[in-house]
């Protein structure tokens, strides 16, 4: 079999499967890196990889594909790392600041200030170093890891897949794993047992990692309580319903 190249978020979100993938059964024609989530599509959109842990608003860019495995990275209530920081009211914002690690989560904000909260920011790009630097009207989200200890304090945090919850009723689906069609269907299968065995593991990734690193934050309750791993029915109709509403924003 030719070499699959996988691409995997880095986040601690995907604690268990990055277990699965380098404690779990070796696959010796699969390459894996870990990749922040914009990365993680652009590595696909480019062929840098064939499979990913991606994104879900880069699926419409896609070409020939397939959402394969049991899992994916979602939230049914509040995430915790998937944040809009204010100084003001979410009313009283007047811009925001769009985190470049993401493709999904600021899609989901300008869905939500649309959809939601009614209000028409003005929407700015970002680069490194942007999280604490807006003040007064101007907001940021933030996502991922670095939400864990913000060092600027905001007094008001709006938590977007909480948000997305109270207006749909449905979980939200950040990411999940993307093959091309050209990925044959034994990898599939192989690489699936390999997320399995991760998740079924999770207790031990928790450990491994705590052996080693500080706690950011009741870890074990992110991983267990806000981050949903299983693929389902419901999960699928959250997905189908942001996508809908994604084709329907105006390009930045």
């Amino acid at each position: 079999m030719d070499q699959v190249r996988v691409s995997a978020v880095s986040y601690l979100n995907t604690l268990p499967f990055q277990y699965g993938l380098f404690k779990g059964n070796k696959l010796p024609f699969m390459d894996v890196s870990l990749d922040i989530p914009s990365v993680c599509a652009d590595k696909l959109l480019n062929g840098e990889a064939s499979v990913g842990l991606i994104p879900v608003a880069v699926l419409p860019s896609l070409p020939e594909h397939s959402i394969v495995t049991d899992f994916c990275i979602a939230a049914d209530g509040p995430v915790r790392t998937v944040l809009l920081y204010s100084d003001v009211p979410v009313e009283e914002i007047e811009t925001i600041f769009l985190d470049y690690q993401s493709r999904t989560s600021v899609n989901l904000c300008r869905i939500l200030c649309k959809e939601h909260w009614n209000i028409d920011p003005t929407f700015e790009s970002t680069d490194t170093g942007f999280e604490g630097t807006f003040s007064g009207t101007s907001a940021g989200v933030v996502i991922g890891d670095r939400t864990f200890s913000m060092k600027r304090t905001y007094q008001y945090v709006y938590d977007l897949s909480e948000v997305w919850k109270e207006m749909t009723r449905l979980p939200f689906v950040f990411a999940a794993w993307v093959a091309h069609a050209t990925v044959p269907y034994p990898f599939i299968r192989a690489f699936n047992e390999i997320l399995h065995f991760g998740i079924d593991h999770l207790d031990e990734a928790l450990h491994d990692y705590l052996t080693t690193h500080d706690d950011p934050g009741n870890l074990r309750g992110y991983l267990t309580e806000s981050i949903k791993y299983r693929w389902d029915v419901q999960k699928q109709k959250g997905l189908q319903l942001f996508l809908q509403k994604l084709s329907e924003l105006p390009s930045l």
